[in-house]
């Protein structure tokens, strides 16, 4: 997954982003409300994790904010250090998915966004085969059908198509695509996931005349959805 930390505390932030890499995510770490929120209102993620005190606003403000601007059901963890029963049901009363007391426990945080990712994505993951109407993705043999015919495409172009496929509907920001597909190159920028749009836009017919639609917003990135039943 793609993870925003928000935590004011450095040392702290070290090692939850040491544990998350560890384990194969990509985590982006803030300090402050302000700039989570400048970062994520043109970047997008999978899950975010809180702390609830902050420097310069509470995490319930910026909860609060998350859930009136950010328009997917992104997660949402508090980890945090307030630790009284009230604080907890506030906490998932006020829309966190997940509540962590400090001191936090590597195979217990880790478990906790297994579970969040499992439902958030509805176990589309553990599926052989997609049926995403008129194409099949083969996901063991990694190959893509449109009508039962099999489309030529590299194995980038696959990986692309499959990761719009499991996000349909949701706008996903070209840094959030480049790290999920690419990595984190230096040698890669976003012109790398500009031309693979337009291969797979090309190759799999996501066009207005198609059944589905892969659309550019500007200085933000992609999204794939289905277009709207002729009448």
């Amino acid at each position: 997954m793609r993870i925003a930390l928000l935590e004011d505390d450095i040392s702290q932030t070290d090692i939850m982003k040491h544990w998350l890499e560890e384990a194969g995510h990509h985590c982006n770490c803030f300090v402050s409300g302000k700039s989570f929120i400048k970062d994520v209102s043109r970047e997008s993620y999978d899950l975010f994790i809180f702390d609830r005190g902050l420097p310069d606003m509470s995490g319930d403000e910026v909860l609060e904010w998350v859930r009136t601007h950010i328009e997917a059901p992104v997660p949402v963890m508090f980890v945090t250090a307030h630790d009284t029963e009230a604080d907890i049901v506030s906490g998932l009363e006020k829309g966190a998915d997940d509540y962590v007391v400090k001191p936090v426990r590597k195979l217990e945080l880790l478990a906790r966004l297994n579970a969040l990712e499992r439902r958030s994505r509805q176990d589309i993951n553990s599926k052989p085969v997609l049926e995403m109407e008129p194409y099949k993705i083969d996901t063991k043999e990694r190959k893509i059908y449109h009508d039962g015919k099999e489309i030529e495409l590299t194995q980038k172009e696959y990986e692309l198509s499959l990761f719009f496929f499991k996000h349909t509907g949701r706008l996903l920001s070209r840094g959030h695509i480049l790290e999920s597909i690419w990595g984190r190159s230096p040698d890669l920028n976003t012109r790398t996931v500009d031309t693979h749009i337009s291969r797979i836009r090309n190759k799999l017919g996501f066009n207005a005349e198609g059944p589905w639609r892969l659309t550019s917003v500007y200085f933000y990135g992609y999204r794939l959805e289905k277009s709207a039943p002729s009448v």
